[in-house]
């Protein structure tokens, strides 16, 4: 267990009073204002400090102090420790000593995909509560592991989805499911937008500061490849940015090896929405097979890319995932980023910037309980409207009264295998039947042994 000091009674206590006070009255405070004093910090690990863990930072700095920050990149490291710790924080090249530290509460682990599942188990093997950016896992099985390991630990592993703080769009949108104002659910699209593409990356030399064999870890060893390319111009005839292009830092996304695309990128967000919503509306079963198309850059041969040289993840798809009952899940790409949610008695929209539909249009005539986002956001309540500091809100209480967070892995996972299947289905070009209880593909060998990853030597997962 990590350490229960005065401090972190003391932010119990206010974040208790503060969660008995009605949060959708939006009154500007925050749970900082109310737990405010000098001792009232919880010691923070960073794994992992790209531009994520940053944003990530600066919406949890009013309860944090990081104290320790690995990064295989030792000028990323130095930079957030400048930023965050007034450059007082101790800094490794490999995470492994920051789950050594008997001061360190909490971890963040924001790491390229391909680098959560380790440091989240050993963290929670180590006795730390975590805080993991998504998608949680590169592949299905990987989540298994976690599952496991939660359960036998009980540690709190939030995971960085934070629609699912949203209240004023996405909890909202979750409320009318709950409340039966769209009746019985039987469609929902989760719509995202296309992948990108690059021409042919060349191999380059490392930067001198970034530990590429470190950065690639449980990935199989190869060429580091970097190139600046020209933005061109847009649709006004003004010069874009030259974009940097590469296998690395943030680009990671695009590369099978390392992400799953745009699937797992915003499917981790949207797909998300769309399982909570049929969880809501009272379908609670899984998946029972997944059909459709994706377009890719560069050709596969038995679900791996033959090129080896540009972004290799889906670009443009459109997957169909049946549900019992009759049920669907829509996955594909649409310039329209967002959520629809259809049910027998009306449809709305949802995404970051909108929430329509009739069954909102008639919240001024009919407006819903004024516990409904309560009902729905069934964890510890913050008070915060920024989406992204009110779900370090709710992990931080968490950890402290051990509820499970808003975004746990369990139900993380039941969303994720989805994107995962869909993943699979793109890269082999055929559909997949599913079984849910035993989380196995039904009658394909092939696709199930992409159900796992191997982990490279010296990298592999250590269990204690």
């Amino acid at each position: 267990m990590p350490r229960l000091t005065a401090s972190r009674r003391t932010f119990l206590a206010g974040s208790a009073a503060a969660v008995a006070v009605p949060y959708f009255s939006w009154q500007p405070r925050t749970l900082a204002a109310e737990t405010r004093s000098p001792t009232d910090r919880i010691a923070l690990g960073l794994i992992g400090a790209g531009g994520i863990s940053r944003a990530n930072l600066a919406a949890a700095k009013k309860w944090i102090d990081v104290v320790a920050i690995a990064d295989v990149d030792a000028g990323r490291r130095e930079e957030v420790n400048q930023l965050f710790a007034d450059g007082k924080a101790a800094v490794f090249d490999d995470y492994r000593k920051i789950l050594e530290r008997k001061d360190v509460d909490v971890i963040h682990v924001a790491t390229p995909d391909h680098w959560h599942t380790k440091p989240v188990v050993e963290a929670m093997l180590a006795g730390k509560d975590i805080y993991c950016e998504k998608p949680l896992t590169l592949t299905i099985d990987e989540g298994k592991l976690i599952r496991r390991v939660q359960k036998e630990t009980g540690r709190i592993v939030q995971v960085g989805t934070q629609q699912r703080s949203t209240f004023h769009l996405f909890v909202k949108a979750l409320a009318l499911v709950a409340e039966g104002r769209l009746g019985k659910i039987n469609r929902i699209e989760a719509r995202i937008g296309e992948g990108p593409q690059s021409p042919a990356i060349p191999v380059a030399p490392p930067p001198a500061n970034l530990d590429w064999d470190r950065w690639l870890g449980p990935a199989a060893a190869t060429d580091y490849r970097f190139m600046v390319e020209n933005g061109g111009v847009d649709a006004e005839g003004k010069p874009r940015k030259p974009q940097n292009k590469t296998n690395g830092h943030y680009e990671f996304r695009w590369w099978y090896e390392y992400s799953g695309g745009k699937l797992t990128d915003w499917g981790a967000h949207h797909v998300d929405i769309a399982t909570w919503a049929l969880a809501l509306n009272g379908q609670t079963g899984g998946p029972l097979a997944i059909n459709g198309t994706a377009k890719h850059p560069v050709a596969f041969k038995d679900g791996m890319p033959v090129e080896k040289d540009r972004y290799n993840t889906a670009t443009e798809f459109h997957f169909t995932v049946d549900f019992p009952g009759g049920t669907q899940i829509v996955i594909r790409h649409d310039e329209e980023n967002g959520v629809l949610i259809e049910g027998d008695k009306g449809r709305i929209f949802v995404s970051r910037r909108k929430l329509a539909g009739k069954p909102v249009d008639e919240l001024v005539d009919h407006p819903l309980p004024e516990d409904a986002l309560a009902k729905v956001y069934a964890s510890s309540l913050p008070l915060l409207e920024n989406e992204r500091s009110a779900h370090w809100a709710n992990f931080l209480l968490c950890t402290i009264n051990r509820r499970p967070p808003i975004s746990d892995v369990h139900s993380h996972m039941k969303m994720l295998n989805i994107c995962h299947l869909a993943g699979i289905s793109a890269r082999l070009g055929r559909g997949l039947k599913w079984d849910d209880a035993a989380e196995r593909i039904v009658g394909d060998d092939q696709a199930n042994a992409m159900l796992a990853r191997p982990y490279r030597k010296g990298y592999e997962i250590e269990m204690g």
